[in-house]
């Protein structure tokens, strides 16, 4: 049955109106508006969302930080290592180019030699090596485990190294540590300069990678071992070993290789034969280290510590460096430059080298802190100019200025002699009167130690009292050209000022200049060159220099040397120099003290040997009244009497039999008892029945006397 549409649906009142959602076209507002509606259905239909998490939120925050940190580290360090290698590059480029480089040959050897035979020490390189598989294991394992325990792992750079010292660098603001590897010191060793700067380091850096590229691991090791720096002149392992404990390097114990090890770091400073106890607390380190490594048992580095190394006594020590820096000094004037292996023999005898290093480390070891004297000099040599011994300060370790050669310094009295041969080559002679009173050169009025004047003295007094007013009055008398030009004829190189000051030693000098001139007295008037070196010869016995005997001739007459012994004898018995008596051998000389009680000096001479010591400070400062008839004369006695423990008594030239001023002066000088400190004179007066009568005198100058006694009749 068919249906027919109703249109009363809804009541009466339904509106007779489409619903949009039946129509099959709608405008853009209505589709607008029914999505509105839709999603409005689709939210009240969902239950409602809590509320975001902050924590989440923070954790978002953070994960694109890391993000962020992460990015850019990544390009600031492809910068960084852009600009490493751009560094690297730019050194590269400014040293030598690597294919011309080779390592260098090892420096020659210049072994120094005393009068015996015996080698005193050793400059250059040693001139002997070790074979890395010659020796222990322990021995390459030491310096592996406190200098590169990651050697055989790294490519001859170790970062690790690096950037820890680079932040010990940083924190100091400065270039305090290395962390260079085992193939970086030889880069360093054999190529470069000691300058601790960033530019030597990358450097450094650059020739340890090629090192490692051209040779193997055992090869750089080797290298290493046999140019590394000991101390004590020592030079490789070998010449350290044998240096420090008389042996072969390959008969090196653990704790002895231990303490090799330790010396790469300070090897002047904790050299074990100059300071032992550093030497061992560092080796005890080693130790530890070479067990940690795994190299020794417990077991051996216990006994290892238990018993550490001791390093021979030496029979001297440092003094003679400052004789082989001399020597160095002069080697390229008498053979040029060395390339090869050389024996240098010398004049020094090893024992008076001893005696002068004892005598003046030790005396000044005990007095000189009560004395204010910090340093001194020593310079023996034979009458013919031939150097036996020079000390040039007490401790080379500490300080290698020479102050036997390059030091200058005010000679004070010691100065006189040259004032008072002047005046004897110019008619005077040892008993002409000159009045000691005072005198005044445009201002300056020069004093006597003791301040007092004793009127008519004989020359011989003077000078054996040390009287300044006698010595400038001589020197206005003649000159004071006239006595500089004696002392430059006598020896006396440095420059002098012409003024009547230079009678009381105001112009500086050196001791080496002193005692050259005063080897004229002892030898009778010739002239003399001092020096050290006698021969050099290869190591396969060429000789390349051969010193030969030299007269420069006769430069002070043999009578006026005569009267300058009798007169400078006279100081060692009665004078200024009565510590310096050497009880029973004829021996003369002078003290010296400068203004300030500033230097010390004693220049003294027997027939066989003639000895300068000086004292003072660096600084030029006052000492506490040392004058030079004190401690310098005490240390000139102890070593002479010491040099000449088996030589033959002997006269000085012209005093035959040792007898000083053979006429009544000299006697009665000979009974007089002196007391006092020092340079303190005693005064003429003091003296029983001194004579004032002078003897006659000839034409020539030569007295009486001395003319009898030269011709025997006396």
């Amino acid at each position: 049955m068919r249906r027919e549409p109703k249109f009363d649906v809804g009541g009466p009142n339904r509106e007779l109106r489409a619903d949009p959602q039946d129509r099959l076209v709608g405008n853009e507002e209505t589709e607008r508006r029914a999505a509105k509606a839709a999603r409005t259905r689709a939210r009240a239909a969902k239950p409602a969302a809590q509320p975001q998490s902050r924590t989440g939120s923070k954790k978002r925050r953070h994960r694109s930080l890391i993000g962020g940190l992460a990015y850019w580290s990544v390009v600031l360090g492809l910068w960084a290592a852009i600009a490493g290698i751009a560094l690297l590059a730019w050194v590269a480029a400014h040293l030598p180019p690597i294919q011309s480089l080779e390592v260098p040959r090892r420096p020659p050897s210049i072994q120094i030699a005393g009068t015996d035979g015996r080698i005193l020490t050793v400059r250059g390189d040693s001139g002997v090596s070790a074979k890395l598989k010659e020796l222990p294991p322990h021995v390459p394992q030491a310096f592996i485990a406190i200098e590169d325990r990651r050697f055989y792992s790294h490519f001859g750079v170790d970062p690790i190294g690096i950037a820890r010292a680079a932040l010990a660098n940083v924190l100091r603001r400065g270039v305090s540590q290395g962390g260079s590897t085992i193939t970086q010191q030889l880069a360093k060793n054999l190529f470069l300069t000691q300058d601790r700067t960033y530019t030597r380091k990358l450097q450094e850096l650059v020739l340890a990678l090629w090192l490692e590229y051209k040779f193997t691991k055992d090869e750089i090791l080797e290298l290493y071992l046999n140019r590394v720096y000991f101390g004590a002149g020592a030079y490789g392992v070998e010449a350290a070993a044998q240096r420090y404990f008389g042996k072969h390097a390959r008969h090196t114990s653990v704790p002895e290789a231990a303490m090799l090890a330790g010396l790469v770091r300070s090897p002047s400073r904790l050299a074990p034969t100059r300071n032992p106890d550093g030497a061992e607390r560092r080796a005890q380190v080693v130790i530890s280290a070479m067990s940690d490594s795994g190299f020794i048992s417990d077991k051996t580095a216990k006994t290892a510590i238990a018993q550490p190394a001791r390093a021979l006594k030496q029979k001297t020590t440092g003094s003679i460096n400052y004789v082989a820096d001399w020597i160095m000094d002069v080697l390229d004037d008498l053979v040029g430059r060395v390339e090869d292996d050389i024996v240098v023999e010398t004049s020094i005898d090893p024992a008076l080298q001893l005696f002068a290093e004892q005598a003046l480390t030790e005396e000044l070891a005990m007095r000189g802190g009560k004395l204010g004297v910090e340093q001194g000099a020593i310079v023996a040599m034979s009458p013919d100019g031939a150097v036996r011994a020079m000390v040039g300060g007490r401790d080379y370790a500490e300080s290698q200025f020479n102050r036997a050669v390059a030091a200058k310094r005010q000679p004070g009295s010691a100065f006189k002699p040259f004032v008072y041969l002047t005046a004897l080559e110019r008619g005077l002679t040892p008993d002409t009167i000159r009045e000691d009173r005072p005198v005044t050169v445009k201002g300056w009025r020069p004093e006597n130690y003791t301040r007092e004047h004793y009127g008519p003295v004989t020359l011989t007094q003077a000078l054996a009292l040390s009287l300044n007013t006698v010595a400038v009055r001589l020197t206005l008398e003649f000159g004071p050209a006239a006595v500089i030009r004696t002392a430059h004829r006598l020896g006396i190189a440095s420059k002098l000022e012409p003024n009547a000051s230079i009678a009381l030693g105001t112009s500086e000098v050196s001791v080496l200049e002193m005692v050259s001139a005063f080897a004229v007295f002892a030898n009778n008037g010739m002239a003399i060159a001092p020096h050290v070196v006698e021969r050099i010869r290869s190591k396969d016995g060429t000789v390349r220099y051969q010193r030969r005997p030299q007269s420069l001739g006769q430069i002070v007459e043999p009578h006026h040397v005569a009267m300058m012994n009798t007169m400078m004898q006279e100081t060692l018995l009665t004078g200024t120099g009565r510590r310096a008596d050497l009880m029973g051998r004829p021996a003369a000389g002078k003290t010296g003290t400068s203004q300030d009680f500033r230097d010390g000096w004693f220049v003294g001479y027997t027939a066989q040997l003639v000895t300068g010591v000086w004292l003072g400070n660096d600084d030029s400062s006052p000492t506490k009244k040392m004058t030079g008839g004190n401690l310098p004369s005490d240390i000139w006695a102890r070593f002479m009497k010491n040099a000449h423990r088996n030589l033959p008594v002997a006269s000085l030239p012209g005093v035959h039999g040792g007898i000083a001023l053979p006429y009544p002066v000299s006697q009665s000088y000979g009974h007089m008892t002196a007391s006092g400190p020092g340079d303190r004179p005693v005064p003429p007066g003091a003296i029983p029945g001194r004579a004032t009568q002078v003897p006659a005198t000839r034409s020539d100058g030569m007295d009486s006397w001395l003319l009898d006694r030269l011709l025997g009749r006396r």
